[in-house]
């Protein structure tokens, strides 16, 4: 499910490739302290906030960044949540089965992460060869104005964008990810565009012809899309809000008025007065018995339910992009379940939506209808669906419906009573 993460993908080079020098480019120190100081001093002019007063700058090798991959990143995601998150990626059809998963993320963060800002350490890390190249110095740029961002918003106390806050709420926990990592797509550009010269430019063009990111090629395809959101459409996002009221809308942004989902970054127009809907839920336990347990609860979101019906990990599985972004833009609000019966190590997940409106309703709960064919075929005269060792029910109702997923058909059959 999404998570909080702490990732600078390469794949923000195609963002900044395309920008020319719109002014006489500053000359680079050759120091790359003396470098970083007038990065700093050049972003925090662009971004117009004050600069934290003190900040630490260390840079790592890619030995040391894979050691801080597994001990640091990592740290509070354990092997049993790993698992518990594949086999219901799995169930969803966004995985394959067995799909070692944690040691997918330690692959792709030591591949994938150029530079990032620690905000529990208040420090920059920057891996670093033997000079301080323009990848870098662009890695800096951005960073440094996550540094700026926590020193003016305070990520954790005030913006409230902590792991627990996330484990609360992914959807918001999605959208401020969005706000934080647009914002500095957007600053990068702006430094990057305003500070550099045509050689740069080349040199950085060079690189994203040439570089290689062969685990982050091999990611399923809803991960390669999750994973780039925040930056692309979180920009996209930060860029509307940017045309229409300069930095100062960012700042409210980050201040008084938050995007509360991913449908805020996805629909500018829709921020920030369409709220999510709030939906609630049986309590399974009720009829699953005491052997079961819910191991999460939480919000998918239009995103990801966008991922779910057109990224499935079965390219067979999907459905046409448009008819997906039609059925998912009429989203109102939803609520999932994990359950699991650690005895039997069996897993289930419910997912209850409400749309906007009647119309978006019907939309949507045909488009699931056709995603389930597509992944399960003709469903049974019960109206269950089976493949693969995955069983699902999706149940219509007035103003809602409601998917089960199970690996266990008696599973299914004792939840569609409680949830119709």
């Amino acid at each position: 499910m999404p998570t909080k993460t702490r990732l600078i993908l390469l794949l923000v080079l195609a963002f900044l490739v395309a920008c020319a020098p719109k002014s006489t480019p500053t000359p680079t120190p050759t120091d790359p302290s003396a470098q970083m100081d007038l990065i700093q001093a050049q972003v925090a002019a662009i971004r117009g906030l004050p600069e934290p007063p003190s900040l630490s700058r260390q840079s790592l090798t890619p030995d040391e960044l894979q050691k801080t991959v597994a001990t640091d990143f990592f740290a509070d995601y354990t092997p049993s949540d790993a698992v518990k998150d594949a086999r219901s990626l799995w169930l969803l059809g966004l995985l394959p089965k067995d799909f070692d998963l944690l040691d997918f993320y330690h692959k792709l963060y030591a591949e994938q992460i150029a530079g990032f800002y620690d905000d529990e350490k208040k420090a920059m890390f920057i891996v670093q060869g033997a000079d301080f190249n323009v990848l870098q110095r662009t890695t800096f740029a951005h960073e440094y104005t996550h540094a700026i961002q926590d020193f003016n918003f305070d990520f954790t106390d005030k913006l409230g964008y902590t792991d627990e806050s996330c484990e609360e709420d992914s959807e918001k926990c999605a959208a401020l990810q969005a706000l934080i990592e647009g914002d500095a797509t957007l600053t990068e550009s702006l430094w990057f565009s305003a500070h550099n010269s045509s050689q740069d430019i080349t040199e950085l063009q060079n690189y994203s012809l040439i570089s290689q990111s062969p685990v982050f090629d091999s990611a399923p395809a809803f991960m390669r899309e999750n994973l780039t959101f925040p930056y692309f459409q979180g920009g996209a996002f930060v860029k509307s809000l940017h045309a229409q009221g300069g930095f100062a809308a960012i700042d409210r942004a980050f201040t008084t008025q938050p995007p509360l989902s991913s449908e805020h970054i996805l629909h500018p127009s829709r921020y920030p007065d369409d709220h999510p809907l709030k939906v609630e839920l049986p309590d399974p336990l009720k009829s699953l018995g005491s052997d079961w347990q819910i191991q999460e609860d939480n919000v998918i979101g239009e995103w990801f339910t966008w991922l779910l019906l057109a990224r499935g990990d079965q390219s067979d599985s999907r459905l046409n992009d448009t008819v997906a972004s039609a059925a998912a833009e009429g989203w109102g609000g939803d609520r999932y379940l994990i359950l699991e019966n650690p005895a039997s190590r069996e897993f289930a997940l419910i997912l209850r939506y409400v749309w906007d409106t009647p119309a978006d309703q019907h939309e949507a709960a045909n488009a699931f209808a056709d995603w389930l064919m597509l992944r399960f075929g003709e469903p049974s005269s019960d109206a269950i669906y089976k493949a693969q060792e995955r069983f699902a029910a999706l149940l219509p109702a007035d103003n809602y419906f409601t998917l089960i997923f199970a690996e266990n058909p008696n599973t299914l059959q004792t939840l569609i009573p409680l949830l119709k």
